[in-house]
């Protein structure tokens, strides 16, 4: 069997990420490999490193992006800060919750779970109470932004109670960096990962970390070997720190990291308040749209990400049928539902660039094609259109 060079379609992606990887990112991958310790290439490390702090509002010395993707980046914070019979409050509003369980029960620690209604940001008061009931727990660790259903729960409170409580926090990051407000710094979280490929533009692969010194102090002062030796922030930090001379620690996705470079540029060029506040402008005007059809949100409004839209399906609607033609008629790619939601909802991501309003009208236009008479017709256009030039 002879097989030829793969050359993808060219899809306007509104899933749950990827998102659209701008064409300057795409044009700074292609450049010269250079080796991943020259001089050039650890110059270009720092600016990553200064424009990253910067992207998650931090001063913190260990903001690095992890040499894999988002989930990699979720693994790194847990196996750095949680050892075997600690013991760990994790929040569940949606799939990634669980596998914040996941990593912990697999360290050998103990996983006492805060469960939510999915679509419901995490419940503050349920959270203080499993910090009343358990004064011996480590860390307080909670999803940010809830990829799989569209909930932002209220991060800057949950840090504080963890505070108040002497817990660390292990944040997930992944859907909200570069989307809508984070400040590390500013609501003291202790470790939070994110990923390239949402609201950033770029490329899959690559998963941005932070650490403030509280959870650095935890990590130097472990009882245990970190169970990962590709992961283990002692021994990366000597790669990453700011010494001239770097340990070699791991070859680095060297063109990968041109394209984060890239995204990051374009982050600090648009201004991360800009970068936020388009991200809303565009939810708004889709919102609108979606609503004129007769489409309804599983989040409420004050707990909605804006950059990522759970949308219920109408009323005898075959989800893998009307997603199929909307790709293969439309190149256009939105997501299923996942877990509880799985068959009964749709989302509809507008993250980074993707989040544009040419992708809003083709995203209402296309799905009027596709749903016909299960939905209103003629007005989602002109409603959206409303929005964006109010």
């Amino acid at each position: 069997m002879s097989i030829s060079s793969f050359n993808p379609p060219i899809r306007t992606l509104m899933g749950p990420g990827p998102s659209d990887v701008h064409p300057r990112i795409l044009e700074a991958m292609s450049r010269p490999t250079i080796g991943h310790l020259d001089p050039l290439f650890v110059s270009m490390m720092e600016e990553v490193k200064i424009m990253l702090q910067y992207a998650f509002q931090t001063k913190n010395e260990l903001t690095i992006p992890v040499s894999a993707p988002g989930s990699a980046g979720m693994e790194t914070c847990f196996v750095n800060l949680v050892e075997p019979g600690d013991k760990v409050i994790v929040c569940q509003n949606g799939v990634f919750g669980g596998r914040m369980k996941e990593n912990v029960e697999r360290i050998g620690a103990t996983a006492i779970m805060i469960e939510d209604e999915w679509g419901k940001a995490v419940d503050c008061n349920k959270v203080e109470d499993a910090l009343k009931a358990n004064p011996d727990a480590k860390v307080l660790a909670f999803v940010h932004a809830e990829t799989s259903t569209g909930a932002q729960s209220d991060a800057k409170t949950l840090c504080a109670l963890a505070h108040q409580y002497d817990c660390l926090t292990i944040v997930d990051a992944v859907t909200s960096l570069g989307g809508s407000e984070l400040k590390v710094d500013e609501w003291e979280i202790d470790a939070i990962y994110s990923g390239t490929q949402k609201c950033l533009s770029c490329t899959p692969g690559i998963s941005p970390v932070s650490f403030s010194e509280r959870a650095i102090e935890v990590i130097k002062n472990r009882n245990h070997k970190v169970q990962s030796w590709f992961m283990d922030l002692n021994l990366v930090m000597g790669y990453w720190g700011g010494s001239a001379k770097r340990a070699y620690h791991h070859t680095a996705p060297v063109n990968a990291l041109y394209s984060f470079h890239e995204a990051l540029v374009m982050l600090q060029d648009e201004g991360l308040e800009n970068a936020w506040q388009r991200h809303t402008q565009n939810h708004l005007a889709l919102r609108a749209g979606l609503e004129a059809m007769g489409l309804s949100f599983v989040v409420d409004e004050a707990d909605r990400l804006p950059q990522l839209n759970a949308v219920t399906l109408p009323a005898g609607v075959d989800d893998a049928e009307i997603r199929g033609k909307l790709l293969n008629e439309f190149n256009l790619e939105i997501g299923a539902g996942l877990g509880a939601l799985a068959g009964k909802v749709w989302r509809i991501g507008l993250m980074g660039h993707s989040s544009r309003a040419e992708n809003i009208m083709l995203c209402l236009s296309a799905l009027e094609a596709v749903l016909g008479d299960s939905i209103k017709q003629g007005v989602a256009v002109s409603a959206a259109q409303k929005v964006l030039t109010a």
